[in-house]
């Protein structure tokens, strides 16, 4: 089986290739990835030398590059990770998620119904339901709920799910979607909370938190992610979404101070900063269905998952401080510059 995994160098795509490539040695896993600036070839160094992988550069929304890729790799499975995915710039500049988001799936959508897939997978994002009340804990998201976006993010998420389906349906492509609770674990781009929190601690710097820090969010080990996609793949119904929570619901001060805890810094730390638009409260997953129909269950807790990854960073400096720094981009052109001109 030939699957093309797109975003694979961001941090979700980057984890599920390493739990791919070494979990089915006779897969072929081509990494297509642009290169914008959360992508980043360094995570993918584990795998580089192993015969079943293959890194492309490429952008998804480039039609006839698409259809080039796919003519000449015959891929069996679609799994579609690439996105533009943080909600502050999408505040700041929302057409560049319209450009990736909704027109490049559309590009991949068409290219698999051109050439032929077994399986199309978008993993998607609980966002796209907008949010709970703080004062309703017995509610959680459940696959019929409607969609209900905040943020050009999650509108831009939540049009491409709404073309997925629409191909599925008018076109009778085999697809399948995946919605996630917020992720944690190795590989995150360091502008997302829990990363930017530990690099902030670690350096003594100040802790910017929104508001009162009250939001809540679910969050789920992104190792845990990659094994609910891998039995999508291989046991989901085609035309199916499928809801991905951890069970594991903190409040965006809870997490912080958990970090403050575990690397022996004070809370002083924290400075509270004026809350971004739209800021939704809470997010909380129902994955009642993937548990029954395909029997998956998360492996960690956040208690444990937190302390894993705060250890991970710890061990791992030189991989965000190279992105801190900005040297993670040169990366490609000295991994694959000299190739790539026939040198």
């Amino acid at each position: 089986m030939k699957i093309i995994v797109t975003g694979g160098a961001g941090f979700i795509g980057g984890n599920f290739i390493h739990h791919m490539v070494n979990k089915y040695p006779d897969y072929e896993i081509v990494n297509l990835d642009l290169l914008t600036y959360a992508g980043n070839l360094e995570t993918l160094k584990p795998v580089e030398g192993k015969p079943n992988y293959k890194f492309v550069r490429g952008d998804i929304a480039d039609r006839e590059f698409v259809y080039g890729l796919f003519e000449k790799e015959k891929p069996d499975v679609i799994v579609n990770f690439a996105a533009e995915s943080h909600v502050d710039r999408s505040v700041v500049d929302p057409g560049s998620f319209v450009r990736t988001n909704v027109m490049g799936t559309t590009t991949l959508l068409d290219a698999c119904r051109k050439y032929g897939i077994k399986r199309y997978h978008q993993v998607s994002t609980d966002e796209v339901y907008g949010d709970l009340p703080l004062d309703r804990p017995d509610l959680f998201f459940t696959e019929t709920t409607p969609l209900h976006t905040s943020s050009p993010y999650s509108a831009s998420k939540a049009s491409a799910d709404l073309f997925v389906l629409a191909y599925h349906r008018t076109y009778k492509l085999p697809v399948t979607i995946s919605r996630c609770s917020n992720n944690y674990g190795p590989y995150h781009f360091p502008e997302k909370l829990i990363p930017l929190m530990i690099s902030r601690a670690l350096a003594d710097e100040p802790l910017p938190v929104y508001g009162t820090g009250e939001n809540v969010r679910d969050w789920l080990h992104v190792s845990d992610h990659c094994e609910a996609i891998d039995l999508i793949l291989h046991k989901g119904r085609v035309g199916e979404v499928y809801n991905i929570g951890g069970h594991n619901e903190r409040t965006n001060l809870e997490v912080v101070k958990t970090i403050l805890r575990a690397l022996d810094k004070p809370e002083s730390l924290i400075k509270y900063v004026t809350d971004r638009p739209g800021h939704d409260m809470r997010y909380a997953i129902d994955p009642t269905k993937i548990e029954k129909e395909l029997g998956w269950e998360p492996k960690y807790n956040f208690d444990t998952g937190i302390q894993q990854t705060i250890r991970w960073y710890l061990d791992n400096q030189d991989w965000w401080k190279h992105i801190l720094s900005g040297e993670y981009s040169s990366y490609f052109e000295n991994m694959y510059g000299e190739r790539l001109s026939g040198k």
